[in-house]
């Protein structure tokens, strides 16, 4: 059994917080751009993606404005004609082009990479059908929970997508994010907790890229490792850890703050999620498992 460990190479800590689904008075946004990379700070972040609808923010623009320390990444929500992809750390405008494939192509042919957004987003849960998310190829992963759908119709959450993709073999991640619109209420709903030393986009945009990260509502993961067949999670503010393999299956349910699991025989992939107080919870990437 191999098992592939997207935190094998991170560091101890400290790990870097920040939201990657942001909006400003430049498309639907409530609060104009300098503010809301203020309120971020205020809020403790470390990095922040500007992503406003079909228009690119990048280092030009944020070069104009003062950061307050926080470690800027290019970004640009692409809405227009069809469900709405993130690209992050965007190196170029790419159009809204109606078909979705040939905009993930063009955002890989640069240095940046795409997030399906809000999958369970309006009335029917189907803002990105499963069969879309299924046929595209290249995309780095999906919104398992944005925070924003908590206060629209559909669910904030896309788990049963991506245990879905992963059960078929697909390698991508979860990503949790605010999708802010409005300051306050849309602020400091879902992060993503990144393993990087190199403080930089490139840096931030790369661990993102490899998985080395995980997603939270409020929950924080301490520990992730992985000796011989063997996964171990600490979650010092969890009540209780559940541990899923194909399709979303339970395999282990513990109400402490570790869980230490041998990954099972037939396991295709391992993920953990932590809940906490109040509703919150922190998910870890897959872990991908292959037999000889």
């Amino acid at each position: 059994m191999t098992i592939a460990n997207p935190y094998l190479n991170a560091p101890a800590g400290p790990w870097l917080r920040g939201n990657l689904h942001t909006h400003t008075t430049a498309s639907d946004g409530r609060q104009p751009i300098q503010k809301v990379i203020a309120d971020y700070a205020a809020r403790g972040y470390d990095f922040l993606a500007i992503s406003d609808h079909d228009i690119l923010t990048d280092a030009a623009d944020y070069a104009k404005l003062d950061a307050h320390g926080l470690i800027l990444l290019p970004g640009n929500e692409i809405t227009r004609h069809g469900s709405h992809l993130l690209h992050v750390g965007a190196d170029k405008f790419v159009a809204p082009h109606a078909d979705r494939q040939q905009v993930i192509n063009e955002v890989n042919a640069g240095t940046g990479f795409i997030v399906v957004n809000h999958p369970n987003w309006e009335h029917d849960f189907n803002h990105c059908p499963f069969e879309q998310l299924d046929a595209w190829q290249g995309y780095v992963g999906l919104e398992i929970f944005n925070g924003t759908i908590g206060r629209l119709d559909g669910a904030p959450d896309a788990c049963d997508k991506w245990d879905r993709l992963l059960a078929r073999g697909r390698r991508v991640w979860g990503f949790a994010n605010d999708d802010c619109h409005l300051p306050v209420e849309d602020m400091g709903l879902a992060w993503n907790m990144v393993g990087t030393t190199d403080r930089t986009p490139a840096g931030i945009v790369d661990a993102l890229r490899r998985g080395c990260f995980y997603a939270s509502t409020g929950v924080t993961i301490e520990t992730i490792a992985v000796e011989g067949s063997r996964i171990r999670v600490e979650s010092p503010d969890a009540g209780r850890i559940i541990a899923y393999q194909q399709v979303g299956r339970e395999f282990a349910n513990v109400e402490a703050t570790s869980l230490e699991v041998e990954v099972p025989a037939n396991a295709r992939y391992v993920r953990f999620t932590c809940l906490g107080r109040g509703g919150r919870s922190a998910w870890t990437q897959p872990f991908f498992v292959t037999t000889e």
